[in-house]
């Protein structure tokens, strides 16, 4: 299997105690850095905007400081809202990523978006964002061939060249079939909610004739601590973990999909976390057990800072997590793949 990060960047004020922003940026980092040495497959970094708990707004700056920090780990955007940013700036912001992090570490997960705010702050078109979005893709794509193409009637270059040939890999993500069908359709990878949603994307690039390149990347838990003393841990870690869990399903009401919702449940008690099959507050050999369970094609993920939890407690987890857990599982290395 392989393993990974993923940083959202909640920082909510949850007391006296909640760790700033700064200070959850900084151990993003410093986490980042330290899964490279470990051989950590990837950092997936989410986006939203204007969000009441301080949401990442800006992944791709987040993202230049870890792929400047490492040397393997690849930098996953997902999902980046592309629709609110102006294309053209967004291609060069993402080539400029790439050239910082080498060939074949950046990657995107591309989305639509769905929080009507959002569409609101920048002034895009909600009931059109499926048209901006195609566009949006479609002009990244020419941009990153670093010759000239015409853009909004005028002819524009975007300069420099990302390092990797034709740009940072793109997928489009999705919670709902016509995303499964665009993805086919425009000949991209898919990075879907779920496998019910992946399989009808298989079947549609079957009919384009052009059948997916992969599998589809199970991935997991929700959330996953590793400690000597699970109760201690929960007491601790429940405020943020609530928190967070209790945004993601809010927002998911806002979908037209609503009843796709990943991991994500309202949580009013630290019961309903500790009987959450999602969320994983373990001893090392329980770790190490629920890890052998998975499959070979499985992407174990951490997220250390999940709902502002603070650092230091993250830290002993990871720290855990590398000295009992990692020596007694099997895991592609990323030093170990072969990127384009």
């Amino acid at each position: 299997m392989k393993i990974g990060l993923r940083y959202d960047m909640r920082a909510p004020d949850l007391g006296p105690n909640s760790p700033s922003p700064a200070a959850l940026y900084e151990a993003a980092v410093e986490q980042c850095k330290w899964a490279d040495t470990q051989g950590f497959d990837s950092v997936y970094l989410a986006e939203h905007h204007g969000a009441e708990d301080n949401y990442c707004p800006s992944p791709m700056i987040l993202g230049a400081a870890i792929a400047g920090s490492t040397k393997k780990i690849r930098v996953h955007f997902s999902a980046l809202c592309i629709t609110m940013h102006h294309p053209l700036r967004l291609a060069e912001d993402l080539a400029v990523v790439d050239l910082i992090a080498g060939p074949g570490r950046t990657l995107v997960t591309a989305g639509m978006g769905y929080l009507p705010h959002e569409f609101d702050m920048f002034g895009v078109d909600y009931q059109n964002r499926a048209e901006v979005f195609e566009r949006t893709l479609g002009i990244l794509q020419e941009a990153w061939s670093g010759e000239e193409f015409e853009f909004r009637g005028r002819k524009v270059r975007v300069t420099p060249r990302p390092v990797t040939p034709g740009g940072p890999t793109l997928y489009i993500g999705g919670n709902a079939k016509p995303s499964a069908r665009r993805a086919a359709r425009l000949g991209l990878g898919y990075r879907p909610a779920t496998k019910d949603l992946y399989s009808h994307y298989e079947a549609e690039c079957e009919k384009a004739g052009r059948p997916s390149s992969e599998a589809f990347p199970e991935h997991g838990p929700a959330f996953f601590h590793v400690t000597e003393d699970p109760e201690k841990a929960l007491a601790c870690l429940a405020p943020h973990l609530i928190h967070a869990s209790n945004m993601y399903a809010q927002w998911a009401t806002k979908r037209e999909n609503a009843a796709v919702n990943g991991y994500w449940s309202h949580k009013d008690s630290i019961a309903e976390i500790r009987s959450d099959p999602n969320m994983w507050i373990v001893t090392p050999d329980e770790a190490v057990e629920r890890c052998r369970s998975l499959g070979a094609d499985y992407e174990l993920r951490i997220h250390p800072l999940l709902g502002g939890s603070a650092p230091e407690i993250s830290w002993e987890s990871l720290e855990l997590f590398a000295e009992r857990v990692l020596p007694h599982l099997s895991y592609q290395r990323a030093d170990a793949i072969e990127h384009p």
